[in-house]
């Protein structure tokens, strides 16, 4: 038998020991057709939306770089290890509401907290740039987004079933106070759960 020590088991790597993503405002180029694309091949591989839904996110991207104040609107993009992982975009849906629209966080991204880290700076900035509230629509399908939603207050009110991007849908509309304290509940960062976390918007 050798006199050589058993080689303690590894440890399990701690939180400050893994890839943390970089939270940045959109702006590169490449940002805009990313975003698109990256909707598009995700929702299809994952839930066999067809090509209406890029579409869909390609004028809500034409739109905004077309036309946004960039004291009531803005954009961001999550990187991880060099690499675009995630978005989402903030937009003044008018009578002092903010709009949350096209969330996304990539496979590859899932358990880094990117969609907890995205949807909390966009409303760090509705707060900042004097919005009352926050509102967003998604579909029934995207459960990890929907957590993250009700951790941070937002309520659902209003539910409608339709049929879009080739498969049928229960839309659903949620709504937050931001003049509320900010408080975050239960399970804050479900972008742990395997779905890509994305918005549609109407």
């Amino acid at each position: 038998m050798s006199d050589r020590p058993i080689d303690p088991p590894t440890a399990p790597p701690t939180e400050t020991a893994r890839e943390t993503a970089v939270i940045r405002r959109l702006g590169r180029p490449g940002d805009l057709g990313w975003v698109v694309m990256a909707h598009g091949e995700i929702y299809a591989a994952e839930f066999g939306w067809d090509s209406s839904f890029e579409a869909l996110v390609a004028r809500i991207v034409a739109d905004y770089t077309t036309g946004h104040d960039p004291a009531r609107e803005a954009a961001w993009i999550a990187e991880l290890d060099g690499r675009r992982v995630g978005c989402v975009f903030c937009v003044d849906a008018g009578q002092a509401t903010a709009q949350l629209r096209i969330l996304l966080v990539d496979p590859v991204a899932r358990g880094h907290r990117v969609g907890a880290r995205l949807v909390d700076e966009c409303l760090a900035f509705a707060r900042r740039a004097g919005y009352e509230r926050m509102k967003l629509w998604t579909n029934h399908p995207l459960v990890a987004a929907r957590k993250i939603y009700l951790a941070r207050g937002f309520r659902q009110v209003e539910e409608e079933r339709h049929h879009s991007f080739g498969v049928d849908l229960v839309g659903q509309v949620f709504e937050l106070d931001l003049r509320a304290a900010a408080t975050v509940t239960g399970d804050a960062f479900g972008d742990q759960v395997g779905d890509p976390l994305a918005e549609g918007a109407r």
